[in-house]
């Protein structure tokens, strides 16, 4: 109503048309629905990192960091070193819908007064931390960490410097290799045990196998003894009366070691068509004709 008068009596003084008021009130209006509209929902690059470790573990690290209630590197007043008081959340307005794949978590805190490292952070409003959990392959990971913090007045967002995102991940990775190394100690020990398992099962069936082999030498005691005796038959001889000379080497006309009396016993180890290869009682080695040589009875 206080337009229309206006207008009415710009028209009726000859100032301005009636089509020219009409755009310049739309632009007013539309100016003062949308404030600072540029500046809505920016967002940074983000932090991306490929780890070396399973999906599993990494989720286990990222709920670590999510149940801890902190936004990592940020604060509100000097003298509080870390901002408290975050909760998880499975989705935020902040964000765009996540359509990329993966498992996606949220940490929000709520009512915090121009956090540190947000670039040109101001008033009090809200600080998201998003995370996305990419398995690449059954031991390989990709994160990504997203943080941002918006003002509850003038819905003004205020992406992070990355000092955030980098703090949150620290948090992460330190939780990791925590997780890594208890699964590393935890394998080593069931390599220990599986490998005393191993010796004692070892033990007991060679203790099983020795127990089987004594009981069948004894019970053959007597057919051993029979195998060696024919044996020792088979490779045991005597010189024959009146004795013969022991030869360095397989001809007669070899160089004799020692003479060997008749019936001296000795033990056939070479043996050739005319020539054996013969060690006496005392050790010494060398050759007789075969023909010199008799069975013992």
């Amino acid at each position: 109503m206080v337009y229309l008068g206006i207008q009415r009596r710009m028209v009726s003084g000859g100032k301005i048309p009636r089509f020219c008021a009409l755009p310049v009130l739309g632009l007013m209006l539309f100016a003062a629905c949308f404030p600072a509209a540029g500046k809505e929902r920016e967002e940074g690059p983000g932090f991306v990192k490929e780890l070396e470790a399973s999906p599993r573990d990494v989720l286990d690290a990222l709920k670590y960091d999510l149940e801890d209630q902190t936004i990592h590197g940020t604060s509100i007043y000097d003298k509080q070193p870390s901002l408290t008081g975050a909760t998880q959340a499975s989705g935020s307005k902040y964000f765009e819908p996540w359509s990329h794949g993966g498992q996606v978590f949220y940490k929000v805190r709520t009512a915090a007064i121009a956090p540190r490292h947000f670039l040109e952070s101001a008033d009090q409003g809200t600080v998201v931390v998003r995370f996305v959990l990419t398995t690449l392959t059954p031991d390989r990971s990709r994160l990504r960490i997203d943080a941002i913090y918006v003002e509850d007045a003038h819905r003004t967002y205020h992406i992070s410097d990355g000092t955030v995102e980098g703090a949150e991940f620290k948090v992460i990775q330190d939780r990791l290799t925590a997780i890594q190394v208890d699964e590393q100690e935890a394998a080593d020990a069931k390599k220990r045990r599986d490998s005393a398992e191993l010796v004692r099962q070892n033990f007991l069936h060679q203790r099983e196998d020795e127990s089987t082999r004594l009981a069948t030498a004894q019970e053959s005691v007597t057919d051993l003894q029979e195998r060696v005796q024919k044996l020792r038959r088979e490779v045991d001889r005597r010189v024959k009366a009146p004795g013969a000379d022991l030869k360095a080497a397989p001809f007669r006309g070899a160089a004799t070691i020692a003479p060997l009396a008749a019936y001296t016993e000795v033990a056939i180890i070479i043996v050739t068509p005319y020539w054996l290869g013969i060690e006496e009682p005392d050790g010494q080695r060398g050759w007789l004709p075969a023909d010199q040589l008799e069975v013992i009875p």
